[in-house]
């Protein structure tokens, strides 16, 4: 099932599936803050030491195919000016289930509502706070 939120003047998707948990656009939410590079800000976002740790531990209390080796890998290259992380290298290396992510016109990033809740609160926490 598919709905929509206003937060500040800003539409996000809402994801429902049937006895799962609500999955939020986080490509929605990076319009807040650039419009047309949005898939730009979520990869920002990635490449940072603290996302890293809160993904990892996200996954490792709701997911029990995550792969803990790839996200030491990835947990010990953040930081570095040279390190970049898009949501598909994270999912397709770590086996990730809290974020979800299609190319193409009707693609878009979405993460579980703990997660899209973090980086809502990167992106801006009064944006944040207006859906919460």
């Amino acid at each position: 099932m598919k709905a929509t939120i206003n937060a500040n003047g800003t539409e996000i998707t809402v994801l429902s599936k049937v006895n799962e948990d609500d999955y939020i656009s986080l490509t929605d939410i990076a319009k807040y803050k650039n419009r047309d590079d949005a898939f730009i800000v979520i990869n920002n976002w990635m490449r940072l030491r603290d996302t890293i740790e809160f993904l990892g531990l996200w996954e490792s209390f709701s997911n029990p195919d995550f792969k803990p080796i790839e996200f030491d890998r990835f947990r010990k290259e953040s930081g570095y000016n040279a390190f970049t992380l898009s949501p598909q290298k994270w999912i397709t290396s770590t086996n990730a289930i809290g974020i979800t992510s299609k190319s193409g016109r009707y693609g878009g990033t979405f993460a579980h509502k703990d997660i899209a809740f973090e980086f809502a609160s990167w992106i801006s926490p009064f944006f944040a706070l207006f859906w919460r």
